[in-house]
């Protein structure tokens, strides 16, 4: 039963009170005539019920003014949450409970053949993913936030490892009544630069494979996240290198990212991004991950700092039949090598289609390609001992086509067919990389 239900019963029973007591007093009338007292009595009867129905019209209006100032400030809020949900990379609504902690998960199941020179070419059954995630409140609208990583696809073995792991603050803005303008996170978290890393995870994936360029990873730092007047924006300061519990340079990362929603189907973003200058020696790596690699030094063995300045532009398109995304980006690395200049650049890019046939089954496609003049460490369907290690690449493309079907928003199958193509540095073509890919994708 509803509030205003509530009142309206309650009315109807005042009511229904004073005609009983009316009738009570005419039914003892009937014994004989009406005398004066007795309607005195029942004109005073009248006077008091009339008293009591008005201070409960005013009980009910005062009431459902709260109610209604209620249900007209929900929406508002909705939107404010709405705004600022541009973070992080997707997991699914926690099933079920632990106390005050919320659990959920997800994982995908893999078969994996590649050609003779890809990644798997002996033909594979994988756990490809498996991670749990946990959410408990703090206090007030602080929460604390882990991903547990039982298997990724970056790692060959099975093993308890940590992804996100942080502090969320929500809503700090709210001490200035501004909803959802500003939040708080500090701790281990995705580095919020591009797009495609907040659909990484199986379940949520179209396809098996991701771009060529592949930008993501995870981090130490701080970070600010809102929404300000239609505009959603992401600022993380963070090491920057790896290991990320340690940081070898004074010099920190920066990445940042701004969207909009000029329409109800269309999501614009720009990001930008810079590593810091890395230790060469001890940080050897930088904590994003590119082409299914990192970016290292490219300098001799006298280089001591190197880095990488990134820019990206995203455009994503929702309509009621088709998914569209489209990415384009340009890196500037360069390093302090006294023997020479390695200075680079690199341009990449994806555009991926996701055509729904009916609720369940769907296809996709997705084209990506990097191209890099003077030839830079990327691994795409390689060997990555050879690839980010010793042989320089200078194009690299795939194409990505594959099929699904969603059984339910928690379990889906899906098989693709990804042609891998590149040219080494020195010209040497890349191929017999191609991968064929089956999945069973699921979340809790």
């Amino acid at each position: 039963m509803t509030c205003a239900q509530t009142m309206r019963t309650a009315r109807w029973g005042c009511l229904a009170l004073f005609f009983l007591s009316t009738n009570r007093v005419m039914l003892g009338a009937e014994d004989g005539p009406v005398t004066r007292d007795q309607f005195l009595q029942l004109q005073q009867q009248n006077q008091l019920m009339q008293q009591q129905l008005e201070k409960q019209q005013q009980l009910i209006d005062s009431l459902m003014l709260r109610v209604s100032q209620i249900q007209e400030a929900r929406p508002a809020s909705a939107q404010g949450m709405a705004a600022a949900n541009v973070e992080e990379a997707p997991s699914p609504e926690p099933s079920f409970h632990l106390g005050k902690v919320d659990i959920s998960g997800e994982g995908g199941l893999a078969f994996f053949d590649s050609q003779t020179a890809g990644q798997t070419p002996n033909a594979e059954f994988r756990v490809d993913e498996a991670r749990v995630f946990l959410e408990a409140p703090v206090w007030d609208e602080v929460y604390f936030y882990t991903e547990l990583n039982l298997a990724t696809r970056e790692q060959n073995d099975l093993g308890l490892r940590f992804g996100e792991l942080y502090l969320d603050w929500e809503n700090v803005s709210r001490l200035w009544d501004r909803d959802r303008m500003l939040n708080l996170r500090v701790g281990r978290f995705y580095i919020p630069f591009g797009e495609e890393y907040q659909d990484r995870f199986a379940i949520d994936n179209p396809l098996i494979s991701h771009s060529v360029s592949d930008l993501w990873g995870e981090d130490n730092g701080v970070q600010l996240y809102g929404a300000v007047d239609g505009v959603s924006y992401n600022l993380a300061v963070q090491s920057g290198g790896s290991p990320p519990s340690r940081d070898f340079t004074g010099d920190k990362s920066v990445a940042g990212r701004l969207g909009c929603d000029p329409a109800a189907w269309l999501h614009l973003s720009v990001s930008g991004m810079r590593t810091g200058e890395l230790d060469a020696q001890n940080d050897v790596l930088s904590a994003i991950w590119f082409g299914n690699g990192f970016f290292r030094s490219l300098g001799s063995a006298s280089t001591t700092r190197f880095k990488a300045n990134l820019v990206e532009g995203d455009a994503q398109a929702n309509l009621s039949f088709l998914q569209l995304k489209a990415a384009g980006g340009y890196i500037n690395y360069s390093d302090n090598d006294p023997l020479g200049s390695n200075h680079r650049d690199v341009y990449y890019y994806y555009v991926e289609g996701k055509h729904d046939f009916n609720r369940q089954f769907y296809g996709a496609a997705r084209l990506s390609e990097v191209f890099a003049h003077n030839g830079f460490p990327i691994v795409g369907n390689g060997v990555m001992g050879t690839y980010l290690f010793d042989e320089l690449t200078a194009q690299y493309w795939r194409l990505s086509l594959g099929a699904g079907y969603a059984f339910s928003k928690n379990l889906l199958v899906k098989a693709e067919y990804s042609l891998n193509r590149g040219r080494e540095l020195d010209g040497t073509p890349r191929d017999e990389e191609d991968l064929f890919a089956l999945e069973t994708a699921f979340a809790f």
